[in-house]
């Protein structure tokens, strides 16, 4: 059975993608802790992050570095937060957003209901970040 981040990288559930390759893919998450707030996640399934083969974990944490590097440009912190936590969904995935403070990595202050607009808003501001910065082969239109 598919996880739901495979339907969302399937395109079967919409996503808002903000990276795109053959192996990994980025999206923004629908419970945001910040404006920016992106998950990313390996095309092949994995369950745990001890799991997945050393290479997969080296390019997933290679682009969520690439999109934390760029969020602190488009999305002004201090940090950027990375949290690996995988009890949501049984498919590996990275959190990565802008953090200010340790407040910021409370899940339980995630947005549950974000205007929809915002998170389009978010999505294209780190799309042209990514541009940008030099990664416009793996950033989608939308």
């Amino acid at each position: 059975m598919s996880t739901l981040f495979t339907k969302i990288i399937n395109g079967e559930i919409p996503g808002r993608f903000v990276w795109r390759e053959a192996d990994v893919a980025a999206f923004m998450t629908t419970a945001p802790l910040a404006d920016g707030h992106t998950l990313v996640v390996p095309i092949e399934e994995v369950d745990r992050w001890t799991d997945a083969p050393p290479e997969t974990l080296a390019k997933v944490m290679e682009v969520a570095r690439r999109i934390g590097a760029v969020q602190l440009d488009v999305f002004p912190a201090e940090r950027a937060g990375l949290i690996v936590a995988g009890y949501e969904i049984n498919h590996l995935h990275v959190h990565v957003w802008p953090s200010r403070t340790m407040a910021d990595f409370d899940f339980a202050s995630a947005d549950q209901n974000p205007d929809p607009a915002v998170l389009d808003a978010n999505a294209e501001k780190l799309r042209a970040g990514l541009r940008a910065a030099g990664y416009a082969e793996f950033v989608p239109a939308n």
